[in-house]
């Protein structure tokens, strides 16, 4: 509703009083924090440094370190589903988000549309007084207008975001991402070769949103949801931190699932009489083959060579962008605005099991129903990671990185319930 006029109008302008405040723009209150909120993705919970795992991540242990560290964080099991719960705090059913974009249908739960009802939060920040920034991934537009010429309606620039730069849809190649600036699509700035990789891009872009906003209008709060693509495959990371964690997990899933669970009790994340659920809890006649574990001494030596790389590949790709991460706390340390910024660090589902019992160098296989073949796997080995690939680690790995729970995205059922002695 407009805001009463209450300025005087007379026929004579010097006779008339003006009233401006039916027309400025909304203000935050005095001192309102600043928030970012990183959203990983396809993550488990014994993945982490702050909860005993063993991915390195300087920027999460810093942040950890000085502020609270959750162990009750309950998902969707699904990206889209969970990314709508978080925009706008509501059930991903009445969002139409029951399941991702790609499998949306004609029914309310699932139509893959936010209602005009389910307000985002940049929509609320927006109407009092934020600027809104959107960086990463997107994976609520409805599958029919991830084109130049859809519907722009369910566009994060239309969902109360000032600002967008990211990608749209469920994934994206790290090294060659699909971009989108605003509303229209848009070339990487530079190449693998000069330097590129989407998590540094959209670091660095994070950057320049909140330096520009600063400049013109430095008494104004800003909401930003950082979405990078990690650490959904394609899993890829510049060598150097990949090489980082050469021989780390060379004792293999099976191992870390109990060497990670003493640590997760230790730190108090896990109550002491946790224990740990089956590898494959699914009775054989209800279980989908293609989310199977091969326990780790049935492995040829072969297959725990290349499973233990695909694990390294994850870790650096992790770590990698955790760094990127901390160059936006830095500048944010740098330009005095960290103490007045609330920073949630999250992921939004458990750990991706995409990759079959055998891992693979591309992904879309899974999609697609065609299996991997170890052979090619083992091929490409040494680029792991690299351009060349499209990769993920087998499902053993996210049986591992979800510790102590039972299987991983895409499974819900459980409740996110481990076992107790």
């Amino acid at each position: 509703m407009s805001k009463k006029f209450n300025g005087t109008i007379k026929l004579d302008v010097r006779d008339s009083v003006a009233d401006w405040a039916p027309y400025e723009s909304p203000k935050a209150p005095e001192g309102a924090p600043n928030v970012l909120v990183i959203l990983y993705d396809d993550t488990g919970l014994a993945s982490w440094s702050p909860y005993g795992g063993r991915i390195n991540m300087p920027t999460l242990d810093r942040l950890a370190k000085n502020g609270l560290t959750y162990t009750q964080w309950h998902t969707t099991a699904l990206c889209s589903p969970t990314r709508s719960t978080m925009l706008t705090g509501r059930n991903h059913h009445p969002n139409g988000f029951g399941v991702i974009t790609e499998a949306t249908n004609g029914f309310p739960g699932a139509s893959g549309h936010l209602a005009p009802d389910c307000a985002t939060i940049g929509q609320v920040l927006q109407s009092n007084g934020y600027s809104t920034f959107w960086v990463g991934k997107d994976h609520n537009v409805p599958e029919e207008d991830v084109s130049t010429g859809g519907s722009k309606e369910q566009w994060p620039l239309a969902q109360g975001f000032d600002r967008f730069y990211g990608f749209i849809g469920g994934e994206t190649n790290n090294w060659y991402p699909d971009l989108v600036e605003d509303n229209h699509f848009v070339e990487p700035p530079y190449t693998p070769e000069e330097g590129y990789h989407l998590s540094k891009d959209l670091a660095d872009q994070t950057i320049r949103l909140i330096r520009d906003q600063n400049a013109s209008n430095p008494s104004k709060p800003w909401y930003t949801w950082f979405c990078p693509g990690a650490n959904h495959a394609p899993h890829h990371a510049p060598e150097e931190y990949i090489e980082k964690y050469k021989g780390a997990f060379d004792d293999g899933y099976d191992a870390y699932r109990e060497w990670v669970l003493a640590r997760m009790i230790e730190r108090g994340i896990l109550p002491a009489d946790t224990a740990l659920t089956p590898i494959n809890p699914i009775p054989e006649d209800q279980a989908n083959p293609a989310d199977y574990v091969k326990p780790w001494e049935t492995l040829s030596d072969d297959e725990k060579r290349l499973f233990s790389r695909m694990a390294e590949v994850f870790a650096g790709f992790s770590e990698y962008t955790d760094v990127q991460i901390g160059r936006i706390i830095d500048y944010l340390e740098e330009t005095g605005q960290l103490d007045n910024t609330l920073i949630f660090y999250c992921a939004d589902n458990g750990a991706s099991g995409e990759g079959s019992p055998d891992g693979s160098v591309n992904e879309n296989k899974f999609f697609n129903g065609f299996p991997d073949d170890l052979a090619e796997n083992l091929s490409k080995i040494d680029v792991l990671g690299g351009p060349e690939t499209y990769n993920h680690y087998p499902t053993g790995w996210a049986t591992a990185f979800s510790t102590p729970f039972q299987m991983f995205k895409r499974y819900a059922q459980f409740s996110g319930e481990p076992a107790t002695r």
